[in-house]
């Protein structure tokens, strides 16, 4: 069966070919959400093998070359409002607002990733004001079985320095499910942190800890980019988002 899925949450009633709501499309990310015509960055409501799922659509489709896309955010944080320090569950299946900071779920990550090429950005903002990205050219995310490994390639440097490409080849891990590197013990569980691809322990860590520009001076606990500032001192702004590579 089908499932068409709308713009707004009300859902559509299929009869025989005819559908009903006029504003519903088939639609997986927001490369598809875009080519339906709806060209505006919003939330949006797309479709999943378990149901609707609502994403956020960053829609860039002119500019700078590594800034164009119709990405699909999978984190943001922005302000401190959502607790990040969540049990396997959650992040499987995604929490957060869809308008602030969430995290999109790494089952729905997984399969937008295995029926399709993605790209991976990420914008980051210190509290001094200072912005630049990191771009990776392939992004994807493996099954639960494989324990949701991470794999990324391809860093383009705009600014930012790469952060990411230590947690390449890495398993997802949570307080409640330690998958990471670390001989010694849990990097979620030690250090307070949110889910993420543990190495020994992260480079970055866009699930950590708010501090609101307040120097923590502590080690991995902070939602950070390391080589953005060459610290782990709090950012005040962290987008991960992926578009389909064509």
């Amino acid at each position: 069966m089908i499932v068409l899925l709308c713009l707004s949450a009300v859902f559509p009633v299929l009869m025989g070919t005819e559908v009903v709501n006029s504003n519903c499309f088939l639609a997986t990310d927001c490369s598809d959400v875009y080519s339906s015509g709806k060209t505006s960055s919003g939330v949006y409501t797309v479709s999943s093998i378990d149901g609707p799922v609502q994403i956020y659509c960053d829609m860039i489709p002119s500019g700078e070359n590594h800034s164009k896309g119709h990405w699909t955010v999978i984190v943001r944080r922005m302000d401190g409002e959502v607790n990040f320090y969540r049990p396997w569950d959650s992040y499987k299946r995604g929490f957060g607002n869809k308008e602030g900071e969430y995290w999109l779920g790494l089952e729905f990550i997984h399969l937008l990733t295995r029926r399709n090429r993605y790209k991976l950005r990420v914008d980051v903002e210190d509290f001094n004001g200072k912005k630049a990205y990191a771009v990776y050219e392939s992004f994807s995310v493996d099954a639960e079985s494989d324990g949701y490994k991470l794999h990324v390639s391809g860093f383009v440097n705009g600014g930012a320095g790469d952060s990411l490409t230590y947690h390449n080849g890495i398993k997802f891990s949570t307080f409640d499910k330690d998958q990471d590197n670390w001989k010694d013990g849990s990097c979620a569980l030690t250090y307070s942190m949110g889910g993420f691809w543990y190495n020994n322990c992260d480079h970055t860590n866009p699930t950590g800890l708010y501090f609101w520009g307040k120097d923590d001076g502590s080690l991995f606990i902070s939602t950070n980019w390391y080589y953005l500032n060459n610290n782990r001192k709090s950012v005040k702004t962290i987008t991960m988002k992926i578009t389909r590579v064509m």
